[in-house]
């Protein structure tokens, strides 16, 4: 079978890493479609996959806009050469929009109702949808499948991801103290348009409160104030997963990285904008504590209570761990289901 995968985000890169391998492995064939976006190709690059860079992240909303457009024509011109008989994607605009036109089934996976603009440029194209059960947004009526869990239980489901304790002890971990990992994010994505996190000054004073009980690792998309480059980690792509899964609390604006530590078993708060469905199951079943931006004291606080009183989290990752399927089993399961005939 010949299979396309788009992929726009280093999230992306580790869910759908898995599924190219036992296409692979079973002798498909992958091409994958990247994206110059943070450390997406770096961190295909260090995972093995051979990828082709087809875009380059835009930057406001005119410049996204003139980036999916690049981005549709160059995908049409690989798929006119490739000739995939399905294409995979996460959120799936350029999937969409390419499948529709030349006929080759589109298959994407998502979980932010808040992405609004990105849904409405998607959803309509799209063959078939799939997201988690507790995704509260409008989806294609007769085109969705719910999957109980995240996306993140594609690459980090127990069964398949085991932190490496020596790899995370190259990449910082201190063995002798508690280990925080923070996380800031860029605010430049489609979905993050007019929003804002914590400022540089209050990045700062929440690392000054954090240092002086715990290891504090920050893990930054873009340029951080001169008083966070003391914490800062600049370790290779593929070792920050390693590293925080030995890690005591993972905290910060970015989602997707406190899915992925609740995954892994380490409790996490998520200080963001934005609050989805999936969000709000996850703290429901007491698996993520949340928190809104702009008070870091009160982020430091609850990080810190989060480190001494950590009780509870590991029977709730339990049982929610026990309905969740292995999402890249059903990546798998999907392309061979709508995966039209050879060309």
């Amino acid at each position: 079978m010949r299979i396309l995968v788009d992929i726009v985000h280093p999230a992306h890169a580790l869910f759908f890493l898995r599924p190219i391998r036992t296409f692979l492995a079973r002798g498909d064939t992958v091409t994958v479609a990247s994206r110059h976006k943070d450390v997406t190709c770096a961190l295909l690059d260090d995972l093995g996959v051979a990828h082709t860079p087809i875009s380059r992240a835009g930057t406001g909303l005119i410049a996204l806009g003139a980036e999916m457009i690049a981005r549709d024509a160059a995908l049409w011109r690989l798929v006119r050469r490739v000739r995939p008989q399905v294409m995979l994607g996460f959120g799936g605009v350029a999937i969409a929009h390419v499948g529709r036109v030349t006929g080759v089934p589109s298959v994407a996976y998502y979980d932010s109702e808040n992405a609004r603009l990105q849904t409405r440029l998607a959803y309509p194209f799209l063959t078939r949808l799939v997201v988690p059960e507790d995704y509260a947004g409008p989806t294609p009526a007769g085109r969705t499948r719910r999957l109980p869990g995240t996306k993140d239980l594609g690459f980090f489901h127990p069964r398949a991801f085991r932190p490496d304790r020596d790899r995370a002890l190259a990449a910082g971990l201190d063995p002798d103290r508690p280990n925080i990992l923070l996380r800031l994010v860029s605010w430049r994505a489609n979905h993050d348009l007019g929003k804002a996190g914590l400022t540089g000054a209050q990045a700062a004073d929440l690392a000054q409160m954090l240092a002086p009980r715990a290891a504090l690792h920050v893990s930054a998309e873009g340029a951080v104030p001169p008083a966070l480059t003391p914490f800062l980690w600049t370790g290779r792509p593929a070792d920050i997963h390693h590293l925080m899964g030995f890690c005591d609390v993972v905290a910060g604006e970015s989602l997707t990285m406190a899915r992925e530590a609740i995954v892994m078993g380490v409790p996490a708060i998520y200080a963001g904008v934005d609050f989805p469905g999936v969000v709000r199951g996850m703290a429901r079943r007491g698996l993520m504590r949340l928190l809104a931006p702009g008070a870091h004291d009160r982020l430091a606080a609850e990080v810190l209570a989060l480190l001494e009183r950590p009780e509870g989290f590991a029977r709730a990752r339990e049982a929610w761990l026990a309905e969740c399927p292995d999402w890249a089993e059903d990546v798998v399961a999907s392309a061979d289901a709508l995966a039209r005939p050879p060309w």
